[in-house]
């Protein structure tokens, strides 16, 4: 329960602090166009909507900026993405505070061990696909589905919103950052049709040609060797940047010191083959040209870290992005894929980072479980002045604590829609 109450005020923060981005404006002014409703709230505002567009509405926000929580198994995911659900069917359903956490750890388990099962990604298929399952469960536990109706939930969502990989490769676009949104979005719709009865194409996952024969292949899973919880497993972002990354970034800038940035000849960054394939190995990398490329662009974060000595939201203004010392920087940089380091991924993010100066003197950092990985977890304090630094800018001082010592305490809320006003701006 504690850690989900860590994750519900980090991802709230990452919301708040994506609240003027392009992407989630355009989301809400779409929201407020298609809705008549009065349901659910917008994070960080008065606006209502439906629970489908208030999953997506919010699921933007909570997502866009890259700075939610991780998980890294055979596929890597975002499981902090279920939250919007949670959200939107605990306000709209009347449910409480605890409702939301044993509906959000629903969303955790099944998206990762769903992770654990098969990686789709080398399949053709992003992993917000596996979000149309998990939101499903969420939402199917807030609604109180029965199991005949959830069955039919998870097929009505699965069946028609598969989700190509072609998401994640090249010049990345703001759907990056909204993909797992419309994954909520297609949960939450496909409970509420479930919970009036319609049906879906069932057997989803082991049919002629159900999930497994076309997206997942086998899905190898046995409950009975399942230990623990998975959220506990999951890690919160230390750096706003894609989580393959966080080793590199954390190892660049305990080297900044040494280093004279205008003498440097060679970044060489050694890294595992998953964090090669995804942020390291496509030209794009080199020549970021929007937002959602460069927090997807190894070349790009260790540069802009070493040259700032730091990796937040405002490194990835298109400006910044454009910057001319910094685009000589990155073409300085190469990034290479080494067997031993792959071998110990996904329990570590192992990267090592070797500088070398004009003068021949190389300097070298390696990092395997960098700050806010679940294995050298934040503090609270350190979750909490991350909350405080994504939100200052958005809600005043006293009513940002107010929250925060609310949802310390999730668990005793009762009126959830309440906790919501405390992100509005007064």
């Amino acid at each position: 329960m504690h850690e989900a109450k860590r994750r519900f005020i980090d991802s709230i923060g990452c919301a708040l602090g994506a609240f003027n981005s392009d992407a989630p404006m355009k989301s809400r002014e779409v929201v407020r166009k298609l809705s008549r409703s009065n349901d659910c709230t917008i994070i960080g505002t008065s606006q209502k909507t439906s629970p489908d567009l208030a999953a997506f509405a919010n699921g933007v926000m909570i997502r866009y900026l890259d700075f939610n929580d991780t998980y890294l198994s055979k596929e890597a995911c975002h499981p902090s993405d279920n939250l919007s659900t949670a959200i939107a069917l605990t306000e709209s359903q009347r449910k409480d505070g605890r409702d939301l956490i044993t509906a959000l750890i629903v969303g955790y388990e099944v998206l990762c061990r769903l992770c654990d099962a098969s990686n789709i990604r080398d399949r053709g298929w992003d992993h917000v696909t596996y979000g149309n399952i998990s939101t499903t469960l969420v939402a199917a536990r807030l609604l109180g589905l029965t199991r005949e109706q959830t069955v039919n939930a998870i097929a009505l969502a699965v069946t028609p919103n598969n989700a190509l990989r072609q998401t994640r490769v090249g010049e990345l676009s703001m759907w990056k950052g909204c993909a797992f949104a419309n994954a909520a979005r297609n949960g939450v719709f496909a409970s509420l049709l479930a919970s009036e009865g319609v049906t879906g194409p069932c057997p989803i996952f082991e049919g002629e040609k159900g999930f497994e024969r076309i997206i997942s292949g086998e899905l190898r899973t046995n409950p009975e060797q399942w230990k623990g919880f998975k959220i506990l497993e999951t890690s919160i972002k230390y750096y706003s940047a894609e989580y393959h990354s966080q080793a590199a970034i954390d190892a660049a800038l305990q080297l900044r010191d040494e280093i004279k940035i205008e003498q440097i000849r060679e970044i060489k960054i050694s890294t595992f083959k998953v964090a090669v394939q995804i942020i390291g190995g496509e030209r794009e990398k080199w020549n970021p040209t929007s937002r959602e490329t460069a927090d997807h662009s190894l070349p790009y974060m260790v540069s802009v870290a070493l040259l700032d000595g730091e990796l937040t939201p405002k490194q990835f203004t298109n400006q910044r992005i454009q910057e001319p010392q910094l685009r000589s920087l990155i073409r300085k940089v190469r990034v290479v894929s080494d067997p031993k380091l792959t071998k110990l991924y996904p329990k570590g993010i192992p990267a090592i980072v070797a500088i070398i100066e004009q003068t021949g003197e190389k300097h070298r950092k390696r990092v395997e479980y960098p700050r806010g990985h679940h294995r050298n977890p934040m503090t609270d304090k350190e979750v909490e002045e991350k909350f405080r630094t994504l939100t200052r800018d958005r809600i005043p001082g006293e009513q940002m604590e107010a929250f925060l010592r609310k949802s310390w305490s999730l668990e005793k809320i009762t009126d959830f829609s309440a906790l919501m006003t405390d992100l509005i701006a007064t």
